[in-house]
């Protein structure tokens, strides 16, 4: 049977979720400040990832009301920090590798959406600042509301993009491009995300939810395994030279080829 998320670590998150049959969603659920994150929401996600119903197909992740997320509460860089979590003063205190080992279970709540068994795709309306970029940069997918922009903010606090936005932000947009949007900080509307390949598709705000279930039919449509190995075909594609990548589609063709062979016979 597959396990649950407990409702306290999704609510201690800020966090929602909803599946329903192939479909999950993800919802940061935060108005009041915004869909703000603390470590809290990204281990709410890991625990998602870890319990994800095996027959979704599609992640939708999304925010409450008419902000993405607005990243790391900023609450977390003050003394008093939020409650119930440790502030960055705090986790200074700890030692190198027992704080390298903290960002790695957060970055666990961002990595399971590029798994090769589902297709994620980010619900994007108003700003995705800092964290909020980041999550919609492990998705699959971007829709983008004509009013959304993102920005990754956190070199003007004085820290890195380290849950995991570095290497699809160069994938996407190349190394030159990434490295101005993050040095710099600057806001990157929908225009422009579209037109460096962040956004998949922009929209109209009023047609954003249209256009993501839009999206979300045509991707449950086709025999799910034929999905799944071409995603991971993809994934390998940039870093396998052409000899071991025609391998890889041979032995995913003939995997193919059986399971329609034993469907036909049924």
């Amino acid at each position: 049977m597959n396990p649950t998320v407990d409702p306290e670590v999704l609510e201690r998150g800020g966090v929602r979720l909803e599946e329903n049959g192939l479909v999950a969603t993800i919802t940061l659920n935060r108005p009041a400040t915004k869909n703000s994150q603390t470590p809290s929401t990204w281990m709410a996600l890991r625990a998602i990832g870890a319990s994800l119903d095996p027959a979704v197909r599609v992640v939708v992740v999304q925010g409450e009301g008419d902000t993405f997320s607005s990243g790391l509460d900023r609450r977390m860089l003050s003394a008093e920090g939020v409650e119930g979590e440790s502030s960055i003063m705090n986790l200074l205190d700890i030692p190198d590798a027992e704080l390298a080992e903290s960002i790695a279970g957060w970055q666990e709540g961002f990595t399971w959406l590029r798994r090769s068994d589902i297709v994620s795709v980010a619900a994007v309306r108003g700003s995705a600042v800092g964290a909020g970029f980041q999550l919609a940069l492990a998705c699959d997918l971007r829709v983008l509301a004509d009013d959304a922009r993102f920005s990754m903010r956190e070199p003007i606090l004085g820290l890195v993009p380290d849950l995991t936005g570095t290497k699809p932000l160069v994938e996407l947009v190349g190394y030159s491009r990434a490295l101005e949007i993050c040095a710099t900080t600057r806001w990157v509307s929908a225009e422009e995300a579209h037109a460096i390949g962040l956004a998949t598709a922009v929209v109209p705000a009023e047609e954003l939810s249209d256009a993501v279930a839009d999206l979300v039919a045509a991707l449950t449509a086709p025999l799910y395994g034929a999905v799944t190995e071409t995603k991971a075909l993809l994934q390998s594609a940039h870093k396998l030279d052409l000899e071991e990548q025609r391998r890889l589609e041979r032995e995913a063709q003939v995997r193919r080829f059986r399971e329609l062979a034993a469907l036909m016979g049924e």
